[in-house]
Formats: C-alpha cells, sequence, structure tokens
C-alpha cells in the first residue's frame, strides 16, 4: 500500500514470516537527474574537495523552502531548479560554512553557521540543535525517526570511522532523508553526491572512535 501527503511516502509491505518492512522516505529535489548536489560539479576546488558542509545546508534550505513553503531559505526559484542557480547560492552559504583546514569537524561549527544565515535573511523563529555521536545510537534512532515523521532532513556528521565499508562517508557531511525497519534492523537514507545509499545506523553510529560527529535537528 502507498499513501502520499505534500513530502512523504509511505510503504508498508507484508514479508514472509508475517513481519513487516517499513519505509519512510522524503521527497527530496533533483537536479538533472541527481538526487540533491553532486559535489563533483563545483568548478571552484575548494567547494569540490571541502564543501559537503555548505552542500547540506544548500540542500536543506531548498527542500525547506519547496516543501515547508519558506521561500526565503532559498534566493531563486525552488521549483524550477538549475546547476547555475545552486552553484550562486553555494558561493552565499560559503561564507558562512566554508571549506577550512579540517573542514566543518563539529556540530558547533554547522550550527553557528546555519544560524548565521537564517538570522542574516529573517528566519529567526528556524532553530537548531545537535545531537553528539556519543549519544546511544537508539536515542539518535528515535530522534531521526522523529525529524524525518515530521518532514525534515536530516544533515549528519561523520568524523573517522573504524569500519572500512564507511570509508565513503568518513570525514564527511550528508544529509538522511528516510528510514527503513525490519525485523530490528534500522537503515537510514544517506543523501550524499547527487545519489543515495541505505545504511545501518547502528554501524554507522559506532565509529570505533573516541571523537564523534552526530546529527542536527531543526526545529520550527
Amino acid at each position: 500500500e502507498l499513501i502520499r501527503d505534500n513530502e512523504i511516502k509511505w510503504n508498508k509491505i507484508k514479508e514472509y514470516r508475517g513481519s513487516f518492512l517499513m519505509i519512510r522516505e522524503l521527497e527530496y529535489f533533483n537536479i538533472e537527474g541527481a538526487i540533491g548536489w553532486n559535489q563533483n560539479w563545483f568548478r571552484d576546488l575548494s567547494m569540490y574537495f571541502g564543501g559537503c558542509a555548505a552542500v547540506t545546508v544548500c540542500d536543506l534550505c531548498i527542500y525547506m523552502a519547496r516543501q515547508k513553503g519558506i521561500k526565503s531559505l532559498y534566493p531563486f526559484n525552488a521549483n524550477s531548479l538549475s546547476k547555475g542557480d545552486y552553484i550562486a547560492f553555494s558561493k552565499i552559504i560559503k561564507k558562512y560554512l566554508g571549506p577550512r583546514l579540517r573542514g566543518v569537524d563539529t556540530l558547533e561549527l554547522y550550527i553557528s553557521g546555519l544560524l548565521n544565515y537564517w538570522h542574516e535573511i529573517g528566519c529567526d523563529s528556524l532553530n537548531a540543535e545537535s545531537i553528539s555521536g556519543t549519544v546511544p545510537w537508539t536515542e539518535s534512532k528515535n530522534l531521526i525517526k522523529k525529524q524525518i515523521d515530521s518532514g525534515m532532513i536530516v544533515p549528519f556528521l561523520l568524523l573517522n570511522h573504524k569500519n572500512r565499508t564507511m570509508k565513503n562517508y568518513q570525514w564527511h557531511w550528508f544529509n538522511l532523508a528516510g528510514y527503513k525497519e525490519d525485523q530490528g534492523e534500522f537503515l537510514v537514507k544517506a543523501v550524499t553526491y547527487g545519489s543515495f545509499h541505505w545504511l545501518n545506523l547502528q554501524e554507522l553510529w559506532d565509529t570505533g572512535y573516541n571523537r564523534k560527529g552526530g546529527i542536527i535537528c531543526i526545529k520550527r
């Protein structure tokens, strides 16, 4: 059964053994066939190599302009996206969350840049809260579910990770735009580089290092 509203797709598919697979995905935007922005499209080398934090903010603002009706978040036409407009927008966001020597490697840096941008454009009613990667993964699971159920994508910072299968996500910001639950396993839909992959949240959260990243929860 498929149920649609303005932002969310619900899937409930009956599985073998009488269990349920539940999938919830947000309606992310597309640019020239890619899901969100592909960082490889930047001509600015600093953004090409280190613009992941800015990309998640650009995507977040475009998403909220389209799905939440907050048009002031994106200074171009959110319903007619183009590479040129996105690059122009990224130059604005770069002033707040541009690449730096070690990247935007803390949740506090990210929130500071995000809130400064929102303040400058008069969106002080929006707020953001950081959830450290030191909290139990089950707590992050509940918060991610709550955000996605409310129709909000979730910026995620991963620093180092012991599992080599996570190497493409190390020291990287990306957005979560869905979750999937099946027989005790909880997967999140990670959107980055114009594509997405389903990742096991418990494995993603358990980095094996003392220094952690975490998630950003948007408050309205």
